[in-house]
């Protein structure tokens, strides 16, 4: 992996305290330092820094398991920012009796912007799992604190109990003691839920419709605000969109569907685990997420690592109040050379235009595709919302449509053995279209072993007003991240193509194979520069 964050050597999965702390971003992750797999009982807290969300330098693990409460690992937590200024972080340890706990820790050197050094506070845990009917290994991942209606610390914690899942409300002054709130921020009883379980890797945040400027959730709420409560559950990052209902101190979501398949998502591909956190340089709220690998575990053992976490990206909440957006930070841009543009293509039912002169294997690319009619979309039945990643299968690139697939055929080999299709359909309901974005990866590989789905996902768009879709993938080596409607639906996909090892060389497609005819009126793309990532024993260069 040659420009995003990665963890180049042991296994690194979830992202956990991300904070921007005098001057410097700071990401915390779960980390083994011995091997590229999991193993229980190694897991600590490793920890990068940097300066532009690009270049980055790792430091040492800041979080051991060396204590009862966290002998066991040292699992996902969130860190906050106190009043004045001071950083601290929660985080769940796995305990000496298999419970899982709540640990705190606060920095040994406030004054230092690299933050190198923690303290364990000496009582911890801070917070056990003395909940009725809680399943004590259930009971994890400590949320970012917020200041609730009475002016004390909020907290959410993922908690699975008899007869239901939620994220357990505690409350403190000081955030050393905490209180458990005689109800959930919000649960959901699991006897009428389809296909959900144990919410993991909570995150709660505040935003404002149509505005992508971030939110601190220690400050005051302002008028229209939503609140958006993501938690990772079966294999996806999911989330509601509601309130924050200040007299009941509850989230209140605006709709509630009790079947999770129909939850959005952040990510509808290879995406875990993510974290949020507010950027008070640049007024931004900013989502990490893991991407696991998709090889096999001999692979990961014979190159070191396996892990990575996706490109840092602005979220916020769409004009409509109903759905997430997210695009690349930036600051990514920075790393764009050798620009190519091609303007007003037009795109036949099996035409394929070769996008050249940039490397293919580091790619930025942005595409516009204009619809010329929408007569000949296709009724959209609502039951293919229930699973995306088989209607994807049923109507692949190779199969015919009205309006689409249209898309990006990239790492592809000379014979198209090979290749992985990022591609849109676009279906009339009776009152709106939706667009299905697929990232299939099913000949992605000739090699053996390897995961290679169809990720998809739909989204609204008012095609009686807006006849362009727009989608942005970048490509870095095994790592495909999709952007498609703005950021309404992304897909983070991990491919191994034998081209990649083999020839070091791959082809590039903007291509249609609809009946209608798909214009292309701007198309540009970037080779990617090689970033510092995570220099090796980087703390000695500071």
């Amino acid at each position: 992996m040659d420009w995003r964050y990665l963890e180049i050597y042991d296994d690194t999965e979830d992202p956990c305290g991300l904070m921007y702390y005098k001057g410097i971003y700071h990401n915390f992750y779960q980390y083994n330092p011995h091997c590229a797999l999991w193993c229980w009982g190694d897991i600590t807290w490793g920890h990068s820094v940097s300066t532009d969300l690009v270049n980055w330098i790792q430091l040492e693990p800041v979080i051991e398991p060396d204590n009862p409460s966290d002998i066991d690992g040292c699992w996902t937590g969130s860190a906050t920012i106190l009043s004045g200024g001071q950083p601290v972080i929660l985080y769940t340890g796995g305990s000496r009796d298999k419970c899982q706990v709540q640990n705190l820790v606060h920095p040994k050197n406030p004054s230092d912007p690299y933050l190198r050094e923690w303290t364990k506070t000496g009582n911890n845990p801070v917070i056990q799992p003395v909940v009725p009917g809680l399943n004590r290994s259930q009971f994890r991942d400590p949320t970012t604190g917020w200041i609730g209606p009475d002016g004390l610390w909020r907290i959410a914690v993922g908690a699975e109990l008899k007869s239901y899942t939620a994220a357990l409300l505690y409350k403190s002054e000081d955030f050393l003691s905490w209180t458990r709130v005689d109800h959930p921020l919000y649960s959901q009883n699991l006897s009428n839920i389809v296909e959900c379980n144990m919410w993991e890797c909570l995150d709660f945040f505040a935003v404002l419709p149509g505005n992508n400027t971030g939110l601190d959730m220690s400050a005051a709420i302002l008028r229209g605000t939503k609140h958006a409560l993501k938690m990772s559950v079966g294999y996806f990052d999911k989330y509601l969109i509601g309130v924050y209902d200040l007299k009941r101190d509850a989230f209140v979501p605006d709709t509630i569907v009790d079947d999770c398949r129909l939850w959005l998502k952040i990510d509808y591909g290879n995406f875990y685990a993510s974290k949020s956190f507010f950027d008070s340089k640049k007024g931004r709220r900013i989502i990490w997420g893991w991407s696991k690998e998709a090889d096999c575990r001999s692979d990961d053992v014979a190159k070191g690592w396996a892990g990575i976490h996706t490109i840092p990206r602005t979220i916020w909440l769409d004009s409509n109040g109903k759905q997430l957006l997210q695009w690349p930070v930036d600051e990514i841009e920075s790393l764009r050379t050798n620009e190519i543009n091609h303007q007003g293509l037009e795109l036949n039912k099996g035409d394929m235009f070769e996008i050249n002169g940039v490397d293919t294997f580091q790619a930025d690319v942005e595409i516009y595709f204009e619809l010329t009619s929408i007569n000949a979309a296709e009724p959209f039945n609502s039951s293919s919302l229930l699973d995306p990643e088989k209607h994807c299968c049923e109507a692949g690139a190779s199969v015919h449509g009205g309006i689409g697939p249209f898309g990006l055929v990239i790492l592809a080999s000379n014979n198209m053995d090979e290749h992985t299709v990022v591609h849109f359909r676009v279906y009339k309901s009776q009152q709106k279209y939706m667009i299905l974005m697929c990232s299939d990866l099913r000949r992605s590989s000739i090699r053996p072993s390897r995961y290679t789905p169809a990720y998809g996902g739909f989204f609204e768009l008012d095609l009686a007003k807006e006849r362009k879709i727009s989608l942005r993938t970048l490509i870095d080596r095994s790592a495909v991240e999709s952007f498609g409607g703005g950021g309404r639906v992304c897909i983070t996909s991990r491919v191994y193509p034998a081209v990649l090892a083999d020839v070091g060389r791959a082809h590039m497609y903007a291509f249609n194979n609809g009946s209608a005819t798909v214009r292309v009126p701007q198309l540009s793309a970037w080779t990617m520069r090689k970033a510092q990532v995570n220099v090796e024993k980087g703390w000695s260069a500071i």
